[in-house]
């Protein structure tokens, strides 16, 4: 006679992670003490239902216009969804405190419901009361007629909200202040957070209503709660930014209508977030000479170019050990720069020389294709030259010295030419093929930094 398996009686209240026995630490999270039983066994199984409410049909029969993209008037917030809201979707948006989501979202609501007037936008709120969240939309013009506030933390009563308004929008802001009180457990907790998402999801596709919830991160940048709501969810998204800086990036992780390797670009002020088509002008400085130390390039967030500038500046130091602050960039890549430029293009005054590499406007680069540019603005700083007029570089860079190939290259060159960039340093071709140059440019193709440097060094 088969031994009858035991249904897992512990989960873990951090992740959801489920065992059979108790363990101390969750093998899943590495949360200590998170570990906790549940109730008795469940050995019930559902039972096949004996009519469908709604029978499958062929999909000839299927009516694809009821999921057609809604443009929303946000430009950048359209750009990253795919071209706009999708009826019936759920859209889970998460970052961290004070990076402007409730600011994003009142816009995206308020415009709406100036667009499509026949039906009205639900905000349900359970961080502010409602007089906040007027103050907020009177602060960045954000009044609509169509536009109604609800400060619920009960979920039975959001639910009731949504029945009564019956809106083609709902916004929960935000789904870990949401709780039931037919379920045990704090807001935000494992339990709660998955009723509360199953009961929204149900609701937006029973209602064919668009939703979008916000989420909490944790400190490492992860959105808090069981990582089944975001496999539940049809859009994931996350907003960025630096509380120093202006630049809010979006950014779709995850979206069944569309593609996923595109961002969106806002300037936070003190009107709200503004849409950022041409985003460029952030980060390049405004000075009109030429000065030792500064490189241009272009980077690919997903599929849009964005051009960067890099600065260096190289001092003599007193000290023993030289300071090397960067800012902007990945320090360990840096360093590795640093030691490829001592050792392979012989700039030995580095060894005893304080580096400072930042880029402009606070954007953060992190692809390898802006190597060749720190590369040469950190030469051009040391030999006190300054790099050609219109002029950028990109390649990415190897311990050897060589500079290797990298995607997308006729996309930044067609940036490059738009923004009236008249001179390039590019990788060359591994098969030995010449790069098509756009018109108006002017390319060369190198295999190595000293290469490079020979170029630009000796024609200053």
């Amino acid at each position: 006679m088969a031994k009858k398996k035991s249904s897992p009686s512990f989960e873990c209240t951090e992740c959801g992670w489920q065992t059979v026995k108790w363990v101390g630490r969750c093998p899943e999270c590495q949360a200590w003490g998170t570990v906790e039983e549940k109730g008795g066994q469940v050995t019930a199984r559902t039972a096949a239902s004996r009519s469908v409410s709604n029978p499958a049909k062929t999909i000839a029969e299927v009516d694809s216009s009821l999921a057609q993209f809604r443009p929303t008037g946000v430009g950048e917030f359209d750009r990253v969804l795919g071209g706009g809201l999708v009826p019936g979707a759920v859209i889970l948006l998460a970052g961290e405190p004070g990076v402007g989501k409730s600011t994003l979202l009142l816009q995206a609501a308020s415009a709406v419901a100036q667009k499509y007037p026949e039906q009205p936008v639900l905000y349900l709120t359970g961080e502010e009361s409602a007089a906040q969240v007027k103050k907020r939309a009177e602060r960045i013009d954000a009044l609509a007629e169509g536009l109604y506030l609800a400060a619920e933390s009960d979920l039975g009563q959001a639910l009731g909200q949504i029945e009564q308004s019956d809106p083609q929008l709902t916004i929960m802001d935000s789904v870990q202040t949401l709780s039931s009180a037919e379920i045990e457990g704090a807001p935000g907790g494992i339990t709660q957070i998955r009723e509360v998402s199953a009961s929204m999801i149900e609701a937006a596709k029973r209602r064919n209503m668009t939703t979008i919830l916000v989420g909490h991160v944790t400190k490492d940048g992860n959105i808090a709660g069981p990582r089944m709501l975001e496999h539940l969810v049809d859009v994931v998204c996350q907003f960025e930014g630096d509380r120093h800086s202006r630049l809010r990036l979006l950014r779709a992780v995850k979206n069944r209508y569309g593609p996923t390797d595109d961002v969106g670009c806002f300037d936070l002020n003190e009107e709200g977030l503004t849409s950022l088509a041409d985003p460029s002008g952030l980060f390049v400085s405004a000075m009109t000479d030429r000065v030792p130390g500064t490189c241009i390039t272009i980077t690919l967030e997903g599929r849009r170019p964005l051009t960067a500038e890099v600065q260096a500046l190289v001092a003599e130091s007193a000290a023993s050990q030289p300071r090397r602050a960067v800012s902007g960039l990945d320090s360990p890549r840096v360093s590795m720069l640093l030691a490829v430029l001592q050792r392979r293009a012989k700039l030995v005054s580095l060894m005893k020389s304080e580096s400072y590499v930042a880029t402009v406007g606070g954007v953060k680069i992190t692809e390898p294709a802006a190597d060749l540019a720190v590369a040469m603005a950190v030469a051009s700083a040391t030999l006190e030259k300054p790099l050609p007029n219109r002029f950028l570089a990109f390649g990415e860079v190897g311990l050897a010295g060589e500079v290797r190939p990298i995607s997308g290259l006729a996309r930044r060159l067609q940036e490059a030419q738009r923004l009236g960039f008249t001179h390039a340093i590019v990788p060359r071709s591994p098969d030995g093929s010449a790069q098509s140059a756009p018109e108006g440019m002017t390319i060369r193709e190198v295999g190595s930094l000293m290469e490079a440097l020979n170029l630009t060094m000796s024609s200053n």
